[in-house]
């Protein structure tokens, strides 16, 4: 097996881009053909969709998309592997043989399951394990030509064909973990291509329409990233390594069959959009799976008050004294009242809209009723009755229900992970015989490069030298930066401490963050606990799922070296 494998990515979350499969399989050479539609709040949509009908659970487009796509795949020999199966991976691998059957296409589909383990945790809406690679593995070396699975680390969808098409075993971690880097940037579909890219104005690619990645998977673990010719977007090592650091946290990169060593990694910009990614080290993974659980964890409703022109300080201070009264003199007040003044507004502005401010209020409780007429019925009444210019974006609701995510372990040999093939033959995939705590060998700080010579700054953009990403994990998120040279990284690594951090970000100040160093990619990564309450789906935050606050962390003002600038 001396040739590459090529595994390309045909989407990054439910809702991606429809064409993207049909682009990937008519644009250029492949042998699998991946697609991760599943994310943390995804799983909470699924499982209110398994509530109306048990049936469903699983992502729809999928289906759609392979209507128009099944036969290009069936004819150019790609085989497909996607985690569209969410909830219901064999109602989904059903529907798949039935619409093979009526297109008269001879295709054999299996399945992954075990993951599910909504039933032993009463009160959760879905709770389900990240399995790893091995079941696709399995179904892939037993003929399957389609495979779906419910929920999967995202990288599974890449290391499961690289195992099962170079042989590979529980155990081979320095190949499993090039796999697991490789798939960890395939994963986001165009974010490895130029999109959400800090330096998206230098790019010399059009990044209006941004073509989807793939990897050249070697034998021996290492990989190039590159994309299809002639589509547009770029790939280069910056591109690489905003999504090496994307909702990533330590050193280790913990999975279900091998903890990635990230501070191992090395990129090379091989040429025009090709970068190698070489030199990844694995170790034992952990005896214990990630488990997501989600629940619906109330209702929330939210208002805005425009506030325009003069005065909008008081005319904040104005409104919320008024609701606040009313919430409190009502039969239910809302368990949780937050809010957010928004400085929009200009001075002398020329058009109304840029004259105003938002005020934003968001009410959460148990009950319905506490945010519903309760809210409504308050912001209504004080239309003639509070500050001048009064006017909302939109009348508060009746309130809608709001997901909460937690994360927890489950024991791997507790898992019953199961490769169901196209015969309907079950075939268990064994758990890792040997496994690694974390918490039991910490890896200590990497060496700082050393600092630059003393000599005069200037007051300048963070953003000016060092790029951003960043995203949510639960309540946590985290913020990648790196710096694009090594000059750069030696004053990055210094000047960027977490008390800087901290200073830069005030929403940040009172809580915990950490810092890990990762010299080969000139990268560091922050992990802020607790910044986004409950997750995603609760929208604690204006930005929920953090994927702003790098941009923001860009955009604050440093002294930097003027020998950088």
């Amino acid at each position: 097996m001396t040739a590459p494998l090529r595994i390309g990515n045909a989407s990054g979350f439910y809702g991606d881009r429809f064409d993207a499969m049909r682009e990937m399989l008519t644009g250029g050479e492949l042998d699998v053909l991946t697609g991760d539609y599943l994310a943390e709040l995804t799983m909470l949509i699924l499982g209110r969709d398994r509530l109306k009908d048990p049936s469903a659970g699983y992502a729809r487009t999928f289906l759609r998309q392979l209507e128009e796509c099944l036969g290009l795949a069936h004819e150019r020999g790609v085989k497909i592997v996607s985690n569209a199966g969410g909830l219901n991976p064999a109602g989904l691998a059903g529907r798949v043989r039935e619409l093979a059957d009526r297109l008269g296409i001879p295709v054999r589909v299996a399945h992954v399951e075990g993951d599910d383990l909504t039933a032993a945790h009463p009160g959760s809406l879905a709770a389900h394990a990240y399995l790893g690679g091995f079941g696709i593995a399995e179904c892939l070396r037993q003929g399957a030509d389609i495979v779906v699975t419910g929920r999967v680390t995202d990288a599974a969808l890449v290391t499961g064909p690289a195992a099962a098409h170079f042989g590979w075993r529980p155990g081979e971690y320095d190949r499993l973990a090039g796999a697991v880097v490789a798939g960890h940037v395939l994963e986001c579909g165009t974010q490895a291509t130029g999109g959400n890219y800090a330096f998206f104005t230098e790019a010399p690619g059009d990044l209006r329409h941004p073509g989807f990645p793939l990897a050249e998977i070697h034998e021996d673990g290492t990989a190039v990233i590159t994309k299809h010719p002639g589509t547009g977007g770029l790939v280069d090592v910056g591109t690489v390594t905003a999504q090496l650091l994307y909702e990533t946290q330590g050193a280790r990169y913990a999975g279900p069959d091998v903890t990635a060593r990230l501070d191992t990694v090395r990129l090379v910009q091989e040429g025009p959009d090709r970068v190698r990614i070489h030199g990844v080290r694995g170790e034992a993974p952990p005896p214990t799976l990630k488990l997501g659980l989600n629940r619906l964890g109330g209702f929330r409703n939210e208002v805005t008050f425009v506030l325009t022109g003069l005065d909008i300080e008081d005319k904040a201070a104005l409104v919320r004294d008024q609701l606040e009264s009313a919430l409190d003199s009502a039969k239910s007040r809302p368990a949780e009242v937050s809010w957010t003044l928004a400085r929009t507004d200009h001075p002398d502005a020329p058009t109304e809209e840029t004259a105003s401010a938002l005020l934003r209020l968001v009410v959460r409780d148990p009950e319905q009723t506490a945010v519903g007429r309760t809210l409504s019925g308050a912001a209504v009444e004080l239309a003639l009755a509070s500050y001048p210019g009064f006017h909302v974006l939109a009348p508060p609701g009746k309130g809608s229900p709001y997901g909460v995510f937690e994360a927890d372990r489950v024991p791997q040999d507790e898992v019953d992970h199961v490769a169901v093939l196209a015969d309907g033959r079950r075939i268990p995939v064994p758990p890792p015989q040997d496994t690694l705590v974390l918490r039991e060998r910490e890896l200590p700080e990497p060496p700082l490069p050393t600092p630059l010579p003393p000599g005069p700054t200037r007051r300048a953009p963070l953003g000016l030298l060092a790029g951003a990403r960043s995203g949510d994990k639960g309540g946590n998120a985290n913020v990648g930066v790196w710096a694009r040279t090594d000059e750069a990284w030696r004053w990055l690594a210094h000047t960027l401490t977490t008390t800087l951090f901290r200073e830069l970000l005030p929403e940040t100040a009172d809580l915990a963050v950490v810092r890990h160093t990762l010299p080969h990619l000139r990268a560091l990564n922050f992990t802020v606990e607790g910044i986004l309450g409950e997750g995603v789906a609760a929208q604690h935050r204006f930005d929920p799922q953090a994927k702003a606050l790098g941009e923001w962390l860009r955009s604050r003002h440093v002294d930097i070296p003027e020998a950088l600038l």
